[in-house]
């Protein structure tokens, strides 16, 4: 069996960490740059890039190349994905570090590597803060990576990546499916081009013009429930390896939900946390910090689950709103803007509170309209459901895999290079 060495990462990869954001000192051709937030494990979220300056000199030191590893320094240190030239030109930011794999050191390897040890937790051990975490240079280019001869190592990563591509494909299908949602919700209730929209008379509401014989309520007059949830007893230090899922608001975003960064809590935690409990096809909000207003429905075979202090519930009551036409419209564009104007308003960090939520308008169709619309949005969200299922199986596969290649566990000596 092939000899496995062990490193310090700092001996075998070069590491950066990206640049300071201040408007006030930058200099330069503005250009799009990644933050914290546009970094999940194992992908990238690149529908809202942010610019900063960067002069010509500071491109090798900050700029991406195909195969760096893209790691979070803050907020969930650690995380990190490959970068594959998606965005020409890409620089980034203080918050993340560039990890580029030197000579003899596969960049799948590596990436697979630090998934292993996310997973057991074992970055842990290299944080600073006492509430806030931090994973500095300095840390991390001490944690120890198990490295086979390069020939081992692509034939790892390319068993392991056949599980991502599959997983790739199912989420291109996801996003389709998400999309054709909100076209079909603009076309209906932004631009009014629904069925049977000819000829129709149009009044004035406290949301501009709406089609005759639509309504303006608040939120409070068409659910059941809004409210969010509290710590499980005994903190965060607290949670599980398994159990009752507790959604937080890394969890979720819009329309979509991240599998990566679940916890658990026990019996006793989950019953403190009753009155929140999650149900199928609840509107998931999120009502503190930078992804304040991220909205998403938690995937039905993840429940039974509760919701944390970071995340409202709310509930649709389905005699008079589709819960689908509630994700819809708390997502679109314009109520969106809204729901941030009101989180920004806070005296001290944006905020939703229950009271701002229930008092949030929209608009309502008549009830056979948002019937008719609720089949069809519902019917795509059904697809979406077994998609997401697909994908949690495929990552649950990969990850039972993944200890036991980065261990030599699996002897791959005799498979051929991917």
């Amino acid at each position: 069996m092939a000899q496995w060495e062990q490193y310090a990462l700092g001996e075998v990869a070069d590491l950066c960490l990206g640049k300071m954001l201040d408007q006030n000192k930058n200099r330069g051709v503005p250009t799009p740059y990644l933050a914290n937030v546009n970094v999940r494990w194992g992908e990238f979220v690149l529908d809202d890039l942010r610019v900063m300056r960067f002069e010509e000199h500071e491109r090798d030191r900050y700029g991406l190349k195909y195969g760096d590893i893209v790691m979070c320094e803050g907020g969930g240190p650690g995380r990190c994905a490959i970068w594959k030239e998606q965005v020409p030109g890409m620089m980034i930011q203080k918050a993340l570090h560039r990890i580029r794999p030197g000579l003899g050191l596969d960049y799948g390897f590596l990436y697979y590597s630090f998934r292993n040890i996310g997973l057991r937790r074992g970055f842990d051990q290299y944080f600073t803060g006492a509430t806030i975490k931090h994973l500095p240079g300095e840390k991390l280019a001490k944690v120890e990576v198990h490295i086979p001869p390069l020939p081992i190592q692509r034939r790892i990563a390319g068993i392991l990546c056949a599980y991502d591509d599959l997983i790739e494909n199912s989420q291109r299908r996801i996003k389709i499916l998400e999309e054709m949602a909100r076209r079909l919700y603009r076309e209906w209730f932004v631009h009014f081009r629904f069925p049977g929209h000819q000829g129709r008379r149009f009044i004035d509401s406290p949301l501009g013009e709406i089609p005759e014989g639509w309504e303006v309520k608040r939120l409070g007059d068409v659910t059941s429930k809004i409210g969010s949830g509290a710590t499980p007893k005994g903190g965060k230090g607290s949670y599980k390896s398994e159990g009752t899922h507790l959604i937080r608001s890394l969890n979720i975003y819009d329309y979509s939900f991240e599998f990566d960064n679940l916890a658990f809590i026990d019996d006793i935690q989950a019953a403190g946390l009753a009155n929140v409990e999650v149900e199928e096809e609840d509107v998931l909000l999120n009502i503190t910090g930078a992804s304040v207003a991220r909205c998403a429905m938690v995937p039905s075979h993840l429940l039974p689950a509760r919701v944390n202090q970071h995340v409202a519930i709310v509930r649709a009551d389905k005699t008079k709103v589709s819960p689908f036409y509630l994700l819809d419209a708390i997502n679109s564009d314009f109520h969106k803007q809204q729901l941030l104007a009101f989180a920004q308003g806070g005296a001290t960090r944006e905020a939703l509170t229950k009271d701002t939520i229930s008092a949030f308008q929209i608009t309502l169709p008549p009830a056979a309209l948002m019937s008719r619309y609720g089949q069809i949005a519902g019917s795509i969200h059904l697809q979406r459901e077994v998609l997401l299922r697909q994908v949690q199986n495929l990552r649950f596969a990969r990850d039972i895999l993944l200890p036991r290649l980065l261990s030599g566990q699996i002897d791959v000596e005799e498979l051929p290079e991917p």
